[in-house]
């Protein structure tokens, strides 16, 4: 018997799978390419919150989530017995002007009250003789605690690992029984354009490098819309591009290298860095920029999970848990913005 079917073994799906099973559902999660195929075998990894300011639903149940990550990764490794990558090792960024300096200083002031005392956002000088931080013109950074970092396909490995564990099963072929959710990532969005004869949603390749430097317990970098993330096998991950317009969804190019050359005018010790691999993938882009969460728009009876565009590690442990309430318990706790109705 399956109770819940999950059609994709990206973030979303597996986190909708990990939700479902620990509520004691008999789940089942099926990928003709397997876990973590696509952009969710990524190497960047950059749990990122937005400012703290103009609080909305979005910024609010993101903030949400990456609080429950510092919970939800340790239990899934330790369920699993495989590492996700997971660290809760912030990140800072360089005040590049007076007026970013005097907006740093007014969003560490509504952290205080928005981030509820679980984070920080803090203003702080910049160390010159630090080799593991961004040049600063104005010599400050920004230094916030609520960010983090993940390996990406560690992360899937570690959530089928303690599904397989709780009873679930993962296949590549079986037959879709049970309440099924559909997260199937950008080729999802781009079905369901099709089908509806309008843009819903698209796909947006990335490019990003990986490098041979250890910083594993440093914090990642933000310098120059560039992110910079240690990881905890040694590397630093360099990304990435944003292309609405592609013929190679896995191909790497010129594009990359101009980033990893902004990531190094910002952090100039990453030069001397050895180049381990380059990676291309296409992410999913709901037409509203947020998840499309709930009851599917063209298949009665069934779900949707999609549109993780660029925050869907940072995101997943929260949209597992909504998309549990709606399907186990048919209580809706999405919010609004995210709901299919949203991108139609």
């Amino acid at each position: 018997m399956v109770d819940v079917t999950v059609m994709g073994a990206g973030a979303f799906g597996l986190s909708v799978a990990w939700a479902c099973i620990q509520r004691g559902a008999k789940v089942q999660v099926i990928d003709p390419n397997g876990v973590a195929a696509g952009a969710s075998g990524g190497i960047v990894g950059a749990l990122a919150p937005h400012t703290p300011e103009n609080w909305n639903d979005k910024k609010a149940f993101q903030f949400e989530s990456l609080i429950m990550a510092r919970q939800f990764w340790p239990k899934v490794e330790s369920v699993g017995g495989k590492a996700s990558g997971y660290g809760s090792t912030g990140r800072l960024q360089p005040i590049v002007d007076t007026r970013a300096l005097e907006l740093a200083h007014r969003r560490s002031e509504n952290a205080l009250t928005l981030w509820q005392g679980k984070a920080t956002w803090q203003v702080l000088p910049a160390n010159s003789a630090d080799t593991w931080s961004p040049q600063s013109v104005t010599g400050f950074l920004i230094k916030d605690s609520l960010s983090a970092r993940i390996h990406p396909r560690m992360a899937c490995e570690a959530l089928a690992a303690a599904i397989l564990a709780k009873g679930g099963r993962i296949s590549t072929d079986a037959q879709p029984k049970g309440a099924v959710v559909w997260a199937t990532g950008w080729q999802g969005l781009t079905e369901l354009s099709t089908e509806l004869g309008r843009p819903i949603g698209n796909g947006v390749k990335g490019q990003a490098i990986l490098l041979k430097y250890n910083q594993s317990l440093m914090p990642q970098l933000f310098a120059d819309s560039v992110h910079m993330v240690p990881h905890i096998d040694g590397t630093v991950a360099i990304g990435s591009t944003s292309e609405r317009e592609f013929d190679d969804p896995t191909s790497t190019d010129a594009q990359i290298d101009l980033v990893l050359a902004r990531a190094i005018e910002a952090v100039p010790s990453l030069a001397k860095a050895p180049i381990l691999r380059r990676w291309a993938g296409v992410r999913p882009r709901a037409k509203s920029r947020a998840p499309m969460l709930g009851a599917h728009p063209t298949r009665p009876k069934d779900y949707i999970a999609n549109g993780g565009f660029k925050i869907g590690f940072g995101m997943a442990p929260k949209v597992g848990e909504v998309m549990a309430d709606l399907i186990l318990e048919n209580r809706d706790t999405i919010p609004e913005p995210f709901k299919p109705s949203a991108s139609l």
